[in-house]
């Protein structure tokens, strides 16, 4: 608990008044930083315990002020078990945006398409996940300050958002998809036939982050929303190879449409 409480103890004199909405803002969709106005802007590697992103497209950056005339803190980057984090280091910022006060996370992603009704560029609601083939971000001694050791996972995504943000990304986008996603460890893109498999167990979408900030933020009591970018189809769907850049590539060309709906949706909930 100590280490939490010289993180915040830092934030906190750097920033005076602590928003109540926090964004994770996944690869290639950093972009929405920009928009932010009136920015305290912080550096990972200079908040006490906190990690450090290494992959491209994540700059490492918490930043403070107003998107839409709305206050919030967004992580522009975030951290990932395949970098060599253990998943406790990965969602130590949602710990500490709870204990700042923090009570809405909007988690945004860039994923792989599952669904065959999918395309590149499409952006997905996320109405549910699926973990099966990775270790609980809960393993081990439970952090009674947070939450209770056993937590009920009916409703990871916050309804109510979900149903605010419907008719947004209808009324932007042109659809409104909604589905399950899943999560792999990664680095590796998944194989076809797991593709296969996790399209039997109704996964809609699959990548390498989110479900492990949306465990912790569910056991910390903070409500969630979660978007999805399908910045390419799956292995196997196609005849291509898959790889980081095309995922990059993809997000930029959506990336108006993206930051519409956030900003959309954080003026609704804010």
């Amino acid at each position: 608990m100590n280490n939490f409480l010289e993180t915040v103890s830092y934030i906190k004199k750097q920033v005076k008044d602590i928003p109540k909405i926090a964004i994770i803002l996944g690869s290639g969709l950093g972009s929405l930083a920009d928009e932010i106005e009136n920015k305290i802007t912080i550096s990972y590697k200079d908040i006490p315990n906190f990690p450090i992103s290494t992959v491209p497209g994540h700059k490492g950056e918490l930043i403070f002020g107003t998107l839409n005339k709305v206050p919030l803190i967004a992580m522009n980057g975030r951290f990932h078990y395949y970098e060599g984090y253990d998943l406790k280091e990965t969602t130590y910022p949602i710990r500490i945006f709870k204990l700042l006060g923090v009570e809405t996370l909007i988690l945004t992603n860039a994923a792989g398409g599952i669904n065959l009704n999918f395309e590149k560029g499409d952006l997905m609601i996320i109405e549910d996940q699926l973990s099966f083939f990775a270790e609980s971000v809960l393993r081990g001694p439970n952090l009674d300050e947070f939450g209770e050791r056993f937590i009920d996972m009916s409703n990871v995504y916050t309804k109510e958002y979900i149903e605010i943000l419907k008719p947004i990304m209808k009324r932007i986008t042109g659809k409104c998809l909604t589905g399950v996603y899943a999560y792999m460890k990664g680095p590796t893109y998944e194989t076809p036939a797991e593709i296969r498999a996790l399209r039997v167990m109704g996964a809609d979408a699959v990548g390498m982050s989110t479900v492990p900030e949306a465990v912790v933020a569910r056991h910390s009591g903070i409500k969630c929303i979660g978007i999805t970018c399908i910045t390419n189809m799956a292995a196997g769907i196609y005849n291509e190879e898959l790889s980081h850049e095309d995922v990059k590539n993809t997000a930029l060309k959506v990336e108006n449409n993206f930051k519409q709906v956030i900003k959309e949706l954080v003026k609704e909930i804010g």
